[in-house]
């Protein structure tokens, strides 16, 4: 198979779990190697149209895409010696630990993301996904919310670099995407849509849907706070309320999602109530949007998530398998040599089938109306309200 014959290109190299603040930190680095075994295990990774690479590290000029060359030396400088800390920088705190690998391993899941972007530019994949990725809250100077580099705001910084001028980033994650709207907030090229927990609950207390862009970028930014216990029914509203609209204004070439697994009902570090079943129909909707408003350019990145056994696997191979047109069915049991792993590796026991049992559905924003007293309608008519004039839409 050639790379133009690739329909999806999965960027994986083992090296990514070293990224590992170390026991203890909800982080966990064995939710990706598990994952990577689960899409093994379902063969996605040998299916018809899948290429699996590996890609270099991202070098300091393409760090210094999105952060500052002072920053990157300060994580090399505490990499070096993790005994020591730099507050200033965001490292060595209580969320964001010191160690070893630090500069190492959040540079190779920043170059898997950056390799993905050029191959989907090119051409020679029509998809390519990263799920060690979406580390959105790392800022230019500054490691935050478990995040060290900003491999999502780096990939369309060098997608911007090789002459995109319109890029649409989608973010999922429970937590607002303040990382990537910071990065972009004065750049008319990107579009940044977030939907996530409301920020009076929730890290990192940001996303308000007044957050519309900068002076030089009106409207170039969306936030969808959602309320504290939003459903599958709700969250699946608020996406088709507000981001298939924004995606058809603005008009992307490429499509960047972020699928932070953390909206999940069992997520310990959230309090939204979504089921691994509508994100899967999630990620399918951004699939199709891609190929609606972008020819199918396709970016797509896994982000938080710390149900490590019971969620993130499945979660993310859904997207896999959703990315390279072999999509599973949801009622498909977990294979059991990958069950044996999650024995062998965690000592605990591995969900049995491919679904949390939910069928997902939702009222559409645009047929049904909205009820002005109900907590969800005044957040995602709050949202189109701040943002669709920005695009000549009405709310």
């Amino acid at each position: 198979m050639s790379e133009l014959e690739c329909g999806l290109q999965l960027y994986w190299d083992e090296g990514v779990t070293g990224y590992d603040f170390g026991p203890g930190h909800p982080m966990d680095p064995t939710r990706l190697a598990l994952t990577m075994r689960l899409v093994e295990a379902f063969g996605l990774d040998v299916a018809p149209g899948v290429a699996v690479k590996a890609a270099p590290a991202a070098g300091d000029s393409t760090l210094r895409l999105v952060h500052s060359a002072e920053y990157v030396e300060a994580v090399k400088r505490v990499a070096a010696d993790p005994s020591r800390s730099d507050p200033r920088h965001g490292l060595g705190t209580d969320d964001n630990w010191a160690f070893a690998a630090q500069h190492r391993a959040a540079a190779l899941i920043a170059g898997q993301s950056v390799a993905a972007a050029e191959a989907v530019w090119a051409g020679s994949a029509r998809h390519a996904v990263n799920f060690a990725g979406g580390l959105h809250h790392a800022m230019p100077d500054r490691a935050s919310g478990f995040c060290v580099y900003n491999d999502a705001a780096l990939a369309i910084a060098r997608l911007l670099e090789l002459g995109a001028e319109r890029v649409a980033y989608v973010d999922l994650d429970v937590h607002h995407g303040d990382g990537v709207q910071q990065a972009f907030w004065d750049d008319p090229r990107v579009l940044t849509v977030s939907l996530h927990e409301t920020p009076a609950s929730l890290f990192p207390e940001t996303g308000w849907a007044t957050e519309t862009g900068g002076a030089g970028a009106p409207g170039s930014a969306a936030n969808l706070p959602l309320p504290a216990g939003t459903g599958d029914s709700g969250w699946l509203r608020a996406f088709h309320g507000l981001v298939p609209g924004l995606l058809a204004a603005f008009r992307p070439q490429v499509v960047v999602s972020q699928h932070g697994a953390d909206t999940h009902v069992d997520d310990p570090l959230a309090h939204l109530a979504v089921s691994l079943d509508a994100q899967r129909v999630a990620a399918a909707a951004v699939h199709e949007l891609a190929h609606t408003h972008a020819d199918g350019r396709w970016l797509a990145l896994g982000g938080g998530g710390y149900a490590v056994v019971e969620v993130v696997p499945r979660a993310w191979t859904h997207l896999v398998a959703t990315a390279a047109g072999h999509p599973l069915d949801p009622a498909a049991e977990t294979p059991e040599a990958w069950r044996a792993e999650v024995r062998r590796t965690t000592g605990r026991t591995a969900p049995a089938r491919m679904t949390d049992g939910a069928t997902p559905h939702w009222r559409d924003f645009e047929d049904a109306g909205y009820d002005p007293g109900d907590r969800l309608d005044q957040a995602i008519l709050a949202a189109r309200r701040a943002v669709y004039p920005h695009h000549g839409l009405l709310p």
